[in-house]
Formats: C-alpha cells, sequence, structure tokens
C-alpha cells in the first residue's frame, strides 16, 4: 500500500480533519515521502529514539503513535527534534500521528477502550474542546465502589511495575459508582463538565494540584490511571486496523511509568 493511502485512510477513520484548528500536534503523516510503500506498521504511544529503534528493529516502513514530534510546527529543526527527525530518515521510517483525533473516536480511540475494559454502557460523546470531544461517559452495567474500579485500571497495559495499586484515587464521590466519564492523558480540565452531566467519577491519566480541591467540591471521585496506561488503546486499535488492510504490524511497548 502506498503511504499516502495508507495516510488518507488514517485520517477518513479517524476524522483527523475535524481537530484541525483545536490541537496544537500536526495530527497525520508528519515525516515520510508520500510515494513509499507500507508493508509493516509499527505503533507506538510516544514518537521518541527509543520506539523509532524499536520500529527499526521491527522492519517497519511507518511508525503510527499517539505523541508526535511536531507542536506547532518546527521553528528550528535542531536537538531533540532533529535527533529523532535524523532517526526517521536514516531508517526509512514514515511517521504518522493521531493526537486528539484518536482520544475521541468513538470506537477506535483512548477513551472508548478505557469506556470498553471497564464495561461502560450508554456512552455518549464527553469532553468538549471546540466543535469535538475527546472523550466518552455512559453508565457501569452495576454500580460499584471505588476500589473495584480502581483494581480494573490497575490491571492496565503500560502501568508500572512493581507497584501494589498504581492508581491514583481522589475518592470524594458517592460510595457506589455508576456514571462515569472519561478523557484519557491528561484530563482533570474537565472534571467541571463531568460533574454537570451527572457522573459520579471522572477517569483521566494524569493530575494536577488543584483537582483535589475541585473534586472534593464537586463530590466527584477521579481516577488517575497513568498518563501513558490509558492511552495505549487508541492505537492498539490502530494496530489492529492496520492488520485488517492487509499490513503486518508490530506493537512497541515502552511504558513511562507516568
Amino acid at each position: 500500500m502506498r503511504l499516502s493511502e495508507y495516510a488518507e485512510r488514517l485520517d477518513d477513520e479517524l476524522d483527523t480533519a475535524a481537530y484541525a484548528d483545536v490541537d496544537a500536534s500536526a495530527n497525520g503523516l508528519q515525516v515520510g515521502p508520500d510515494d513509499a510503500e507500507v508493508e509493516r506498521v509499527a505503533v507506538a504511544v510516544d514518537a521518541a529514539e527509543a520506539t523509532i529503534e524499536a520500529a527499526a528493529d521491527a522492519g517497519a516502513d511507518v511508525l503510527v503513535v499517539h505523541h508526535g514530534i511536531s507542536w506547532g510546527g518546527f521553528d528550528r529543526v535542531t536537538g531533540r527534534t532533529y535527533d529523532r527527525v535524523e532517526a526517521l530518515i536514516e531508517r526509512d521510517i514514515a511517521l504518522y500521528v493521531s493526537h486528539l483525533p484518536l482520544d475521541g473516536n468513538a470506537d477506535l480511540g483512548n477513551a472508548a477502550g478505557v469506556a470498553e475494559a471497564i464495561g461502560l454502557e450508554d456512552r455518549d460523546p464527553f469532553g468538549e474542546i471546540g466543535p469535538v470531544t475527546i472523550g466518552t461517559a455512559g453508565e457501569l452495567p452495576e454500580p460499584l465502589p471505588a476500589a473495584s474500579l480502581r483494581e480494573t485500571l490497575d490491571g492496565f497495559e503500560g502501568q508500572p511495575d512493581g507497584e501494589e495499586s498504581p492508581t491514583r484515587v481522589i475518592d470524594f464521590g458517592p460510595d457506589e459508582i455508576e456514571r462515569v466519564a472519561v478523557v484519557t492523558g491528561s484530563g482533570v480540565d474537565w472534571l467541571d463538565e463531568a460533574a454537570a452531566t451527572g457522573a459520579d467519577a471522572l477517569i483521566t491519566g494524569e493530575g494536577k494540584q488543584q483537582v483535589y480541591h475541585d473534586a472534593r467540591e464537586a463530590g466527584i471521585t477521579v481516577f488517575l490511571g497513568g498518563h501513558y496506561a490509558t492511552e495505549t488503546f487508541g492505537v492498539r486499535s490502530l494496530e489492529s486496523l492496520s492488520a485488517e488492510w492487509g499490513l503486518e504490524t508490530e506493537y512497541v511497548s515502552h511504558p513511562t511509568g507516568l
């Protein structure tokens, strides 16, 4: 498959154009010649020298990631940016990126993956940012205490090794959780929206100092399941999609513990 065709098919599936005005990431094909051929795809959460090297070891023609290397464009290609671009070009690997489109996609996205993992039903788009959304909200099949939901998040791929319960819980919601909102990665800014929609809990990746007080005053429980661990779902979905298109695939696991 031509690289240009592969990128266009991903753009169509993810509705990349809809996020162009709200996302600092340069989504889509960031590095690579349009006329290249793609036979093997590697997917990873982050574009970094370590994941590029792993993709090269796997014989990948393109690396598909959630966090790319261009945020608002390049003023200069120096330092770490140069090193990453050089690593891609030297190894003849293209780079395709999907940031917010891969957060919000109702079928392939990170939030959709988390929702599926915890069994959310009757889901609706959640997490407004301009004209689009980057999360989902829904109902658990039956009410659960925070400890049970935390146990599920603790089992997510990419959680730090050696920690008995890596998920942080700010528990100010009801004893039994029924409605849950999800924005993966760094999503605590949507706490008020979660409370306004009647959610008992917000699941995201990482927090900020103020979220403790905000959660307490809103009467909502916040689960911090790790930025990396809550954002493996999207690229794994794109791995499966690429395989359906007849391409060989490789998942590059490189947890950050954050």
